[in-house]
């Protein structure tokens, strides 16, 4: 379990380094932060309302593996939170959610909700269904709203 859960965080780990800032062919202007940010939704404040709506203490061994997210541009997430049924990543902006879920779907289940997204890449979270996949989008959209 350990040595599964290892390379699952050394392949987050990769894929974050490998997914570079978008190319000169898009638009280069700097994603724009979004009202929920003002308004204080994190990563970390997501999990517990997500774990809350979805009727649990909490989703599963919730790590904040932050220190995978470079931090050093503004493509950069800004907060990962993991746990055994859902990674949650949060981004400056919208704009830079959707670049990273348009990038990462090859290596799984990744959904975006405003500036954060959803994957189902590490651990056990393969084992979660897709109605509890729909529920915690459903959720996140949900706090999301609330906190604008």
């Amino acid at each position: 379990m350990r040595i599964r859960y290892a390379a699952a965080v050394a392949g987050t780990a990769l894929a974050l380094a490998a997914c570079s800032s978008p190319s000169s062919s898009q638009d280069d202007a700097k994603p724009k932060t979004t009202a929920s940010k003002a308004a204080g939704l994190t990563a970390e404040k997501a999990a517990d309302k997500l774990a809350d709506a979805t009727g649990v203490t909490d989703l599963g061994n919730p790590t904040d593996n932050t220190g995978n997210c470079k931090n050093d541009s503004e493509w950069d997430c800004k907060q990962l939170i993991t746990t055994d049924t859902v990674s949650i990543y949060e981004f400056p902006s919208d704009k830079v959610a959707a670049h990273w879920v348009k990038a990462m779907k090859a290596s799984g289940d990744w959904r975006q909700v405003g500036r954060f997204a959803l994957a189902w890449t590490a651990r056990d979270q393969g084992l979660t269904s897709d109605e509890r996949r729909a529920e915690l989008v459903t959720a996140l959209k949900k706090a999301a709203t609330d906190q604008t």
